[in-house]
């Protein structure tokens, strides 16, 4: 499967440089993925963004000015979350809203009352990053009730008809570029044959991402894997055996110790540890510390967290995905402006993600990879982090 993609506020004049990072795609006859299949989305060719019907606002008040924003981020314990929520509240202070910020502690239901204070306290919009996307059937039904428009922020929220649209990275892509960098790490796109010993953790079942995660990587790598190129030693090549509950670095490192333990206690190489994010990444790279004593293998992340960049640094993690934080806040703020204004809300993909109840408008945002090649530039001269950031 393969992708072309073409990316609010901290002021007015900053959207349209930080929205530049953000891709465009729309699907094409492929079918898009059930809500809880392992599926990939459907493969897409570059469009111009197409609209959706208009979301009427909240109320008049709201389209006039002076409108409320909820925002529902999962955890403060990823350092991800707390940029995601800081942007996104800057910039949206900065557009004149007032803004309700709450972070959950990865608890459902505390997420859960979170959201029924910001329908009860008047908040013209919701946007939800969901900690387990099939949980907040019920208190989004009232906030349809309400007619509260709801952006799902990076995670889909799945089994409800009240998410109105769905701003993420490209979710799939993040997953084939990790395979693709393994790929031409291990030079198997070369023709180089190995074996080469691979393993595998990607994220939390209840999180609509990890399965796209997975998928587009394993789409690049599982050819590789049936031709005995790649072997996976501890024989587990499937979602719900690599999975990792609540993207916790303790969690992958425990599986990672058992892994190492048992599989190359021998002495064998591990030469690619593919990993869906940098926490699971981090927890690895934990387990290889403390019982491996081979050759260090290629290890991919996501989110480009410092102790991963360090590590990066230190050559103990390969890669991570980069997303722009700040150019998804800022398409976010730019939505979130279109619903209270009445105004046709800009999404470029229209058929892949599918919650279960329909296939949501979303925004897709394109994930390009650091390395020790290029974090510099995407990552201090762009202003993301300083050099004393990743000391």
């Amino acid at each position: 499967m393969k992708r072309k993609l073409l990316g609010a506020l901290l002021s007015v004049a900053m959207v349209a440089s930080l929205l530049a990072g953000c891709g465009s795609a729309a699907a094409t006859d492929a079918p898009a993925p059930a809500a809880t299949e392992e599926a990939a989305p459907a493969a897409t060719e570059e469009a111009a963004p197409a609209a959706t019907e208009e979301a009427a606002p909240a109320d008049d008040a709201a389209a006039a000015g002076g409108a409320k924003v909820g925002v529902a981020m999962p955890t403060k314990d990823l350092q991800r979350w707390n940029q995601d929520g800081s942007n996104m509240e800057e910039q949206l202070k900065a557009a004149g809203y007032e803004v309700d910020l709450q972070f959950a502690n990865n608890d459902v239901q505390q997420q859960v009352s979170q959201i029924e204070n910001m329908i009860n306290n008047g908040c013209n919009v919701l946007v939800i990053a969901s900690i387990e996307g099939d949980s907040l059937g019920t208190v989004l039904a009232t906030a349809k009730e309400k007619n509260i428009p709801v952006i799902a922020y990076d995670r889909l929220i799945m089994n409800t008809d009240a998410v109105s649209y769905y701003a993420t990275f490209d979710n799939y892509m993040v997953g084939t570029k990790q395979g693709e960098y393994i790929e031409k790490e291990l030079g198997l796109k070369d023709g180089k044959e190995g074996p080469f010993n691979l393993e595998i953790t990607t994220g939390d079942p209840g999180d609509n991402n990890a399965r796209y995660f997975f998928q587009g990587a394993m789409d690049v790598l599982q050819p590789y894997i049936d031709k005995g190129v790649l072997v996976v030693k501890s024989g587990q090549t499937e979602f719900d055996q690599v999975a990792t509950a609540s993207w916790s670095s303790e969690n992958a490192q425990s599986r990672a110790e058992n892994i190492v333990s048992s599989n190359y206690a021998d002495g064998s190489n591990i030469d690619a540890w593919l990993c869906s994010n940098d926490s699971t990444a981090q927890g690895v790279v934990a387990a290889l510390d403390a019982n491996y004593n081979g050759t260090w293998p290629i290890i991919t992340g996501q989110d480009c967290d410092i102790v991963s960049v360090q590590n990066m640094i230190a050559g103990k993690q390969s890669m991570s995905i980069f997303k722009d934080t700040r150019t998804l806040a800022a398409q976010v703020v730019k939505m979130v402006g279109q619903i209270l204004n009445g105004e046709t809300v800009d999404v470029n993909d229209t058929t892949t993600y599918d919650n279960g109840t329909g296939v949501i408008p979303s925004y897709l945002c394109e994930p390009v990879f650091a390395d020790i090649n290029n974090y510099k530039e995407l990552l201090i001269d762009s202003g993301y982090y300083t050099e004393a950031d990743l000391q």
